[in-house]
């Protein structure tokens, strides 16, 4: 092979590599798999507690589960879209195919309004109340998450909790209504959960965050204070996982142990000396309790579900 093929190769190779980190990079990719599992997972539980068989209803699942992530894919290249003014200031952020111009506006806007409205077209096919949490989600993700609060209002976190937090509605939503101890609970869960796992991130991003005018919590009203409501939100997690007493005492026990380590790592940094590596561990804990906790109402379920 000559020099020329070599060039020829490497270049095209270069271009897929930015092609496809591009699309990760649109569609948020890391977000949107922490949000599909709450689905699965709501999915999953739903069968259990009404005593049906997976079998029975993987055109269901499957049809929940493109449904749920293309509305949820539209609401994240749709955030891309309007904060491209942010995130040319952000370092994180500096490497969007929106800020470097490789997917141009017109191309995202599109891709967002179509993956959305494709989304909600194939949740009905499932019901009508999972499709209404689906919207209820990207509503208030594009609109008053994105396009208000988020530049103005430190309550823009809240919000943006909200929308993340329906995911295991519209998995259980899809089986049976959602007006049940548990999706609610899983609710409560991840909306509490969102709180100081993005306050972390705001800690940690605290400089990049305040150029860029975002109203984060520490950069309104300092460090301390956020500190502070992590340790508030964390507390309010402890109580949770005894209304979810029909899973077993396993899942009591590892919720709580996971739940009180939190805890303890949030009440440290009022004793810490350098917060940005504090905030960094509370993310990373963060991130993993998450991924336990809806693994965990999974595994604990299977062996019940089998027998």
């Amino acid at each position: 092979m000559n020099y020329e093929d070599k060039t020829v190769r490497n270049s095209s190779q270069t271009k897929k590599t930015t092609i496809l980190t591009d699309l990760r990079s649109l569609f948020k990719a890391t977000v949107l798999i922490a949000n599909v599992l709450p689905v699965i997972s709501g999915f999953w539980l739903a069968l259990y507690f009404t005593d049906n068989a997976f079998a029975d209803y993987w055109v269901l699942f499957l049809l929940t589960m493109i449904g749920s992530t293309l509305v949820m894919a539209g609401a994240l290249v749709l955030n891309n879209w309007y904060d491209v003014d942010i995130d040319k200031i952000m370092q994180r952020t500096k490497n969007r195919p929106t800020v470097t111009g490789n997917i141009s506006m017109n191309t995202v806007l599109a891709t967002g309004i179509i993956a959305s409205i494709l989304g909600l077209i194939i949740l009905l096919f499932t019901t009508w109340e999972a499709t209404i949490y689906a919207f209820i989600g990207w509503f208030l993700y594009v609109v008053p998450y994105t396009m208000w609060t988020k530049r103005k209002y430190t309550f823009n976190t809240i919000i943006g909790s909200l929308s993340g937090a329906v995911t295991p509605l519209i998995g259980w939503a899809a089986i049976d209504s959602a007006f049940h101890i548990v999706p609610i609970i899983l609710f409560l869960i991840l909306f509490i959960w969102q709180m100081p796992h993005t306050f972390s991130i705001a800690i940690r991003k605290y400089d990049e965050y305040k150029a860029a005018g975002v109203a984060m919590l520490p950069v309104v009203h300092g460090v301390e204070v956020t500190k502070r409501q992590m340790v508030v939100y964390i507390a309010c997690l402890l109580p949770l996982p005894f209304y979810l007493a029909q899973l077993g005492i396993t899942f009591i026990i590892i919720a709580t142990l996971l739940n009180l380590g939190w805890l303890a790592i949030a009440i440290s940094g009022f004793f810490v000396k350098d917060v940005v590596k504090w905030a960094r561990w509370n993310f990373l804990y963060s991130v993993n309790y998450l991924l336990l906790i809806f693994l965990m109402v999974i595994a604990v379920t299977l062996p019940m579900f089998q027998g």
